[in-house]
């Protein structure tokens, strides 16, 4: 089935119960995004599981070849596995994919998109929002183009990058502090769990990252957690390089494992040949869309930024050390923060003009 301007927009979430698939669907319903129907599908295991989607009870289906049919637009949330197997038949049907986990950010056939940046990066070959154009040649003419839209860690570290593209920063460093729930919903209960166990002198288990995260900061994880810390490390990394191009430097990129379940913080140091003022930092933040703290507010806390759409920063900082140096803390909502770059995607690709 090609691809029409006046089918419905039908929407379909994969992974409609994990904790990206449950984000986007709220993101949906709270944008009032002009959804005919959203159809949330997953796993066998959460098949028949009874939730609600636009205000109306609604079941969790199953995955088939059928699922896709009438699909404007189709969210892959849950396992990288489910996107592998199933992205293509979705685009076959004529749907656009917009893909959250991964699987297609180092992919020739899919368009990286981040649109809170789009007035700082100015498009480019393999990076525009037409869907009835090819991405590469591997994909037929009439197909729409997939989207990769990046998680929390990389739209971080590419607003950094965009913020600070016209300063050409002598050297830029990320600190990242992952939550657990980038890893969904299991890597909340194991935190969970290993938290009361060990205040009741119990012993942990330490399944999913093969180490205690409660009460720790983690530099790496044991051997049998899969994918491992130094792949997740490299793929941010790569990501945001990537997505930076030649258009800006891209940073150093150092990931720490915090024992938080929500909220993605990091630090990042700047250095650079010229000094430029912390005023105009923040004012090259906020136009990226980062919301900066007034005078005299206390920095942002996982807490605090807590279903906020934006990345949140405290005031820029000169080094007490470094005459050219400042620093930056900034937390944002993760699964917040990748679900509305998400959906952002689909609003843009409704309110373009029809193709003539």
């Amino acid at each position: 089935m090609s691809p029409s301007r006046n089918q419905s927009n039908r929407v379909a979430i994969v992974g409609a119960s994990s904790l990206r698939g449950k984000e986007v669907k709220l993101v949906l319903e709270e944008r009032n995004f002009p959804a005919g129907d959203i159809v949330l599908l997953d796993e066998p295991s959460a098949v028949g599981t009874l939730t609600e989607a636009g205000g109306e009870p609604a079941f969790i289906r199953a995955l088939t070849e059928a699922s896709f049919e009438d699909a404007r637009f189709v969210f892959f949330a849950g396992s990288q596995r489910d996107t592998e197997e199933n992205w293509r038949s979705a685009q076959s049907s004529g749907a656009t994919v917009i893909d959250l986990t991964g699987v297609l950010a180092a992919s020739s056939d899919a368009t990286v998109s981040i649109p809170a940046l789009a007035t700082v990066f100015l498009p480019r070959p393999g990076m525009n929002l037409d869907p009835s154009s090819a991405a590469n040649k591997s994909i037929a003419p009439k197909l729409p183009v997939p989207f990769s839209s990046p998680g929390s860690g990389v739209i971080i570290g590419c607003t950094i990058a965009a913020a600070l593209a016209k300063f050409s920063p002598l050297r830029t460093v990320v600190m990242l502090f992952p939550p657990v729930s980038e890893r969904d919903q299991i890597a909340v209960d194991e935190l969970e769990s290993q938290t009361t166990n060990l205040l009741s002198f119990r012993p942990i288990t330490q399944g999913l990252f093969d180490a205690q995260v409660a009460f720790n900061l983690l530099a790496g994880y044991g051997e049998e957690s899969k994918p491992t810390f130094q792949e997740v490390r490299t793929s941010i990394a790569r990501d945001v390089a990537h997505y930076a191009g030649e258009r800006a430097h891209a940073p150093a990129i150092q990931l720490v494992q915090a024992p938080v379940f929500y909220g993605y913080a990091f630090a990042a140091y700047l250095e650079f040949t010229k000094s430029p003022a912390a005023e105009q930092l923040e004012l090259a933040f906020a136009a990226v869309g980062a919301h900066i703290a007034a005078a005299g507010d206390p920095p942002p806390t996982n807490i605090s930024v807590a279903g906020e759409n934006e990345i949140h920063l405290a005031r820029i900082e000169p080094d007490p050390n470094v005459p050219n140096g400042f620093w930056i803390w900034g937390v944002a909502d993760n699964l917040r923060l990748s679900a509305v770059n998400a959906v952002r995607i689909a609003e843009e690709l409704v309110a373009q003009p029809p193709v003539q």
